[in-house]
C-alpha cells in the first residue's frame, strides 16, 4: 500500500476536494498546517482534562478535534472524537485511557495522510 493509498483510506477524498474547491488550495494548505500544529495540543488537553477530572474541558477539546477532523474528511478521527465528546471522560478513565490511545493512533494516520495530500 503506497502513501497515496494510505491517504485515500484515512481521508475522505470527496470532502477534502470539496474543501479545496470551496476555499482554494492555498487556504486549505494553511488550514492543514494549522490543524497539524493544533491537534496535538487538543490531544494533550484531553489527557490533562482526564487527569484533572475536568469534564467540561474534556468535552470542549473532543468537540474541537471532532469538528476540525470532519472539515478535512478525517471521518474516523471525527467519529472517535465525537464518541469521546458524547460519552465524556468517565469511560476513558474506566478503560485505562485506551480510547485516547486509539484517538492518538488515528491522529497519527491522519497527520501522515494530510501531509501527503498537502504535497499533491
Amino acid at each position: 500500500m503506497g502513501a497515496r493509498d494510505v491517504a485515500d483510506s484515512t481521508i475522505d477524498r470527496a470532502t477534502f476536494e470539496d474543501l479545496k474547491a470551496t476555499a482554494g488550495a492555498d487556504f486549505v494548505h494553511e488550514l492543514v498546517e494549522t490543524f497539524l500544529s493544533e491537534a496535538p495540543e487538543m490531544l494533550k488537553d484531553l489527557r490533562a482534562a482526564v487527569a484533572a477530572n475536568d469534564a467540561d474541558r474534556f468535552r470542549r477539546a473532543a468537540h474541537s478535534l471532532k469538528s476540525n477532523s470532519n472539515t478535512f474528511g478525517a471521518l474516523a478521527l471525527g467519529t472517535l472524537a465525537r464518541t469521546l465528546e458524547l460519552q465524556g471522560l468517565n469511560p476513558v478513565r474506566e478503560a485505562g485511557g485506551a480510547p485516547l490511545e486509539a484517538l492518538e493512533l488515528e491522529y497519527a494516520r491522519v497527520a501522515a495522510a494530510l501531509t501527503e495530500l498537502k504535497r499533491a
